[in-house]
């Protein structure tokens, strides 16, 4: 079995696994096995970019991913602290109420500029793994010829640049959907005619990569391979 035919079933599977992560430790196994399918891709059609952007995008959303759950806590932890020391049946009390609000009027006001940066910093890390993620897609798309790839990044980008509406997370929900399409809709292995018909024998290329470079090249630029004499 080759390892575009792995990719598909493995791609294929590792999405839906990703679209049911709701259940414990399932989201885990899907990113694990779209990882080794988009490998397969990445090194069946010999362009490192497909992996190299894919993992980009995943870093991005790890980190977004942690600045969330970040303010989560800290906001509950926040209020624990607050309210820690408040007393009910004194807050009727005037000068009680008013010193309870300006002791923590400072650190409420400070908590809720910092959380606003840690969400802000967290949606733009999204739509930049949202970007990249649309870079390996497409290449993807324009390496195997299942158009589907693109369309699916350019939905995901969609999605998370709306996230800040609730739209944002249904548009990201049809991406995932069209992420499982994509996968399945790939070839079993790529026929030579689809590789040949993109190149111009008048042009150098990468015997590696297939990629055009410069006639007095000595290294692939693209894939760092030497080339003999």
């Amino acid at each position: 079995m080759g390892k575009l035919r792995d990719a598909k079933i493995l791609g294929g599977i590792g999405a839906i696994l990703l679209l049911l992560s709701f259940i414990p430790f399932v989201s885990i196994i899907g990113i694990v096995l779209m990882f080794i399918a988009v490998k397969y891709i990445s090194d069946e059609t010999k362009d490192k970019d497909i992996f190299k952007n894919y993992l980009y995008s995943f870093i991005f959303n790890i980190i977004a991913i942690i600045a969330f759950i970040s303010v989560i806590i800290f906001i509950f932890v926040g209020l624990g602290f607050t309210f820690s020391n408040f007393n009910p049946q004194q807050f009727t009390n005037t000068t009680y109420f008013q010193s309870f609000i300006t002791e923590n009027f400072a650190p409420a006001l400070g908590g809720i500029i910092g959380c606003g940066v840690a969400i802000l910093i967290a949606y733009i890390l999204i739509i930049l793994g949202a970007l990249f993620l649309r870079k390996s897609y497409d290449g993807i798309a324009e390496r195997t010829k299942v158009d589907l790839f693109k369309t699916t990044g350019f939905v995901n980008l969609i999605g998370a640049v709306t996230t800040i509406f609730l739209i944002g997370f249904i548009i990201l929900f049809i991406a995932r959907i069209l992420e499982i399409a994509s996968f399945f809709s790939l070839p079993d292995s790529l026929s030579k005619t689809k590789i040949e018909e993109k190149i111009d024998n008048s042009q150098r290329r990468c015997p590696k990569c297939g990629r055009i470079i410069p006639e007095d090249a000595k290294y692939c630029p693209y894939c760092n391979n030497k080339f003999e004499g």
